[in-house]
């Protein structure tokens, strides 16, 4: 009796001391919950022979039976044969150097001990049927032969080659469609930047590329290094036309050594930010901010403090600085500064803390005091004490006397030169007299919305005037306003025929900008004579003709041939222009009638662009 036990004892010692190698995580599922491999693959099997007598049983109701397959099969050549083998072996050859069959065939290698997890994936992986096999369309259910142009279906199966061409087709439609989609946002996203003046026709720069991913990407960027100060401005106008400009952003427009900072966007900006950009950048020389409302006492109590070096500030909507605090920083700080604009001012500005401007800040060449509502004829008779004027922009909300604006004219008119006065609407000839007479240095005059001098006056201004050609020059909406006589009185009113040809014939040669937009009194005989195509303007560039309604195509067109340099034309509410030809470099931007009837015939240069548009 000890000799069986001592056999079945080795026995069982044997089978312990056997060495397993790891089991799959599948196989171990199997076995804890008492599954057999051999049953799974003979109910494979059994569900795949039932699946096959209740194909052949569809094939023979369909007039397709297996027996007259196997008959035509029969009667094939041993060439077509030999021919179909070979084609199968290559189709095999194929799908076994995909990446998805030795991905699967790597992932059974390393996770399988034995056969029974092979049996086990066979069961869970739905294979593709190989070319020359039967199959039904996912769509249409109809049977078909697969092959190795099969196409897959949305859910995964295989398609018949009517749906597959059907799929393709409708691939490329909506593909086209999107194409199409695209391509509309991208015109309007265009046009809506061209309106705004501050992007390119054409294709972009490497640089303005770089520009706009790293604006694309502002949050993710931690510093700009040693960008110089042009790329910085360019991303400041784009990050403040987006509105992202916050405290975060806003320190990475800051260096010790920077001396210029321009942020055209403050809207979100705190005080304690603006007391940071002087901390930071305690040398600043150039500070120009725009929409700067949280700009208040303390940030000039600091600036003062802190002795910052400022010679030009630019300030607009920082209406929360007092008055008396405004006085300090020009007693404190005024001997420095050479540049100073303001705009935007409802309250913060009286007349008395203007007089403390002139008096503390004797140096300054460069004034601009916009919408500065408080200020009216006293500011204008202390600003004759300011001698060393070079540029002047004025626009004063509350009217103002005409005699005390011609006296400011005559006393500071022959430094400048820069002019621009906006909005005098009670200004008379007498204003343009002494322009004629006081301002001999003036590359630029900008005067605007009035509606008291005269086409005479203006003829006078610009007949034997000694001051040298104009490169820009501003007369929007000189024009009289009563509604109820369109064409004027018979003397006319504002800039009309005289005053404009007198002006070409002045400065034609060196006017590069030319701003006529609702100066609605010149004849359209004057346009004719004027732009003829055969006088040429060599230099000019930028004309706003804009609610000239009298302007068609004939005019546009001229021109074009009478301004070879012409790169940007407004036309904003003329109508009768319909039909052009643009030429190559040229932007027609507002006319409605014509957009679907202009040919553009080429794009802007994006340097000549930039160079007219910032």
């Amino acid at each position: 009796m000890s000799k069986p036990v001592a056999i079945t004892m080795a026995g069982r010692r044997a089978a312990n001391n056997q060495i397993r190698g790891p089991q799959s995580a599948l196989t171990d599922f199997l076995a804890s919950n008492n599954i057999s491999a051999a049953q799974i693959s003979a109910d494979y099997e059994r569900r795949q022979r039932e699946a096959r007598r209740q194909q052949e049983q569809e094939s023979t109701a369909n007039g397709e039976s297996i027996d007259q397959k196997d008959d035509e099969e029969r009667v094939e050549t041993a060439a077509q044969k030999k021919k179909r083998k070979r084609q199968q072996e290559k189709t095999l050859a194929k799908i076994k150097e995909s990446k998805d069959y030795k991905r699967q065939k790597k992932r059974k290698d390393e996770g399988s001990d034995g056969e029974n997890d092979d049996v086990a994936w066979d069961m869970y992986t739905r294979r593709k049927p190989l070319p020359g096999q039967l199959e039904n369309c996912e769509n249409c259910e109809k049977r078909f032969t697969v092959t190795a142009y099969s196409k897959t279906g949305p859910d995964g199966g295989l398609l018949c080659t009517k749906c597959s061409k059907e799929q393709e087709d409708q691939k490329k439609k909506d593909q086209k469609s999107k194409k199409q989609a695209v391509s509309r946002d991208k015109r309007r996203h265009v046009q809506s930047n061209l309106l705004d003046g501050i992007v390119q026709i054409g294709s972009r720069t490497l640089q303005e590329l770089c520009i706009k991913e790293v604006a694309n990407n502002i949050h993710e960027v931690e510093e700009f290094g040693d960008l110089p100060q042009s790329l910085l401005n360019r991303l400041s106008q784009i990050l403040s036309r987006r509105r992202v400009i916050t405290s975060r952003t806003l320190e990475l427009f800051l260096r010790p050594d920077l001396e210029t900072i321009d942020i055209y966007d403050c809207g979100k900006l705190e005080t304690e930010d603006y007391i940071k950009i002087f901390s930071v950048v305690p040398k600043v020389q150039n500070l120009n901010l725009r929409n700067a409302g949280q700009f208040k006492d303390e940030v000039v109590d600091y600036i003062i403090e802190r002795n910052v070096p400022l010679r030009i500030l630019q300030l607009e909507a920082a209406n929360l600085v007092s008055n008396g605090k405004w006085a300090e920083f020009f007693e404190n700080c005024g001997l420095r500064l050479e540049t100073l604009k303001l705009s935007w001012l409802d309250y913060s500005m009286d007349e008395d803390t203007f007089m403390c401007l002139i008096r503390h800040c004797p140096n300054i060449k460069r004034l601009k005091m916009k919408k500065c509502f408080r200020l009216g004829d006293v500011a204008l008779g202390v600003m004759t004490e300011l001698r060393q004027l070079e540029h002047v922009s004025l626009r004063f909300p509350t009217a103002t006397t005409p005699g005390v604006l011609a006296d400011l004219i005559s006393s500071v008119g022959p430094g400048l030169r820069t002019l621009s006065l906006e909005g005098f609407s009670d200004a008379d000839d007498d204003a343009l007299s002494m322009i004629h007479s006081n301002c001999t240095q003036l590359s630029k005059l900008r005067f605007t919305e009035n509606d008291c001098c005269t086409d005479v006056g203006f003829a006078s201004l610009f007949t034997n005037w000694s001051n040298p050609a104009l490169a820009f020059i501003d007369f929007s909406s000189n024009r009289s306003v009563d509604y109820a006589v369109p064409d004027g009185p018979e003397d006319p009113v504002g800039l009309a025929s005289g005053g404009f040809e007198a002006l070409i014939r002045h400065s034609g040669s060196r006017l590069e900008r030319l701003d006529i937009s609702s100066c609605r009194h010149i004849t359209y005989e004057s346009f004719s004579r004027v732009f003829d195509g055969k006088q040429q303007y060599p230099v000019l560039k930028d004309i706003n003709i804009s609610f000239l309604t009298k302007i068609d195509t004939s005019i546009v067109a001229g021109m074009f041939r009478s301004c070879p340099e012409l790169i940007k034309v407004t036309a904003f509410g003329c109508f009768n222009v319909t039909e052009v030809a643009v030429p190559k470099g040229v932007a027609l931007i507002g006319v409605p009638n014509a957009q679907d009837a202009i040919v553009q015939e080429g794009e802007v240069d994006a340097d000549v662009w930039n160079g007219l548009t910032m």
